[in-house]
């Protein structure tokens, strides 16, 4: 196949187009400068420019494009950054998968479990409503505006969690910090931290666009639910170090703003049953070997 990828740089599109070529398949990365090579293809999302020709010879679109939510605090600036890479990436292929002659058979979309809110200890399924505050109301704008391409073209809506790596991503802070045996639970820990492999997140990527019976909204988080203290907690064990210096709430409120609220004490107890139902299975089900994998070097 080949396949589109807006967001090919970042952690998870640079492990899709690993997991791609593996088996053969040829990615074709968008990018904002004049195209280099042949998988390359330029497009302009600030200005909702992309050459709906070239999508003639795509099989699948994968949109992963937006500045990270990690970044923290939010000024005002960056929640404006925050809405507009999502929307405007989006809007641009929307526009051009619409327009294009020959269509691409399916489009899987990127979102986030940020948009179910704080839920404390509640099971989430894909059938629960959105919840409220600044990451729900841009998870559900970024999900209405992939809703606009075309009936025609598969839909597939990735509510993606916190994604684990040996290098980067959601941990690219904490685990230093854990390596020194000077980390801890952030607040009191028992807030539910929904999570799943970067290896798993493409994986479930890749199974999503060959189901052709998949569609809608699914969870993209690993089987195993964890609270904030038991994810740290097992990093910790597979370190060899002690977790037992916690990060009071409210230095973090002080810190980082609202975005200690709703991104590190949120509590979000995501279920996958909906993508293990379709027939995925996970490399990294449990917590115990996920950690154990973040922290390995080979």
């Amino acid at each position: 196949m080949r396949v589109l990828i807006s967001g090919a740089s970042g952690l998870v599109g640079t492990e899709l187009i690993r997991q791609l070529e593996a088996r053969g398949d040829q990615p074709i990365r968008l990018v904002r400068r004049t195209a280099a090579a042949a998988d390359e293809l330029e497009w302009d999302p600030i200005t909702l420019r992309l050459d709906s020709a070239a999508l003639e010879n795509i099989d699948a679109v994968v949109n992963l494009a937006g500045a990270t939510t990690g970044k923290l605090p939010w000024t005002k600036a960056y929640k404006v950054e925050l809405i507009q890479s999502r929307i405007n990436s989006t809007q641009t292929l929307v526009n051009a998968m619409n327009a294009a002659s020959k269509k691409p058979k399916v489009l899987v979309s990127g979102s986030a479990s940020g948009y179910y809110g704080d839920a404390g200890d509640r099971v989430l399924t894909e059938n629960d409503p959105r919840g409220s505050g600044f990451l729900a109301d841009l998870a559900s704008r970024w999900e209405e505006t992939a809703a606009g391409v075309d009936p025609s073209i598969r839909l597939v809506l990735i509510r993606t969690t916190m994604v684990l790596s040996r290098t980067k991503g959601a941990l690219g802070r904490l685990l230093p910090l854990l390596r020194a045996g000077i980390g801890g639970p952030l607040g009191n820990g028992k807030q539910y931290w929904a999570w799943i492999s970067v290896v798993d997140e493409a994986a479930a990527i890749l199974h999503l666009i060959d189901t052709q019976s998949t569609s809608g909204a699914y969870n993209l988080t690993a089987p195993e639910p964890a609270t904030c203290k038991q994810l740290v907690d097992a990093l910790g064990k597979a370190l060899q170090r002690l977790t037992v210096i916690p990060v009071p709430a409210f230095a973090l409120r002080l810190a980082f703003g609202e975005g200690a609220d709703e991104l590190l004490l949120c509590s979000q107890n995501m279920s996958p049953k909906r993508l293990i139902d379709s027939g995925f299975k996970f490399t990294h089900p449990t917590l115990a070997g996920a950690a154990a994998w973040v922290v390995s070097k080979n």
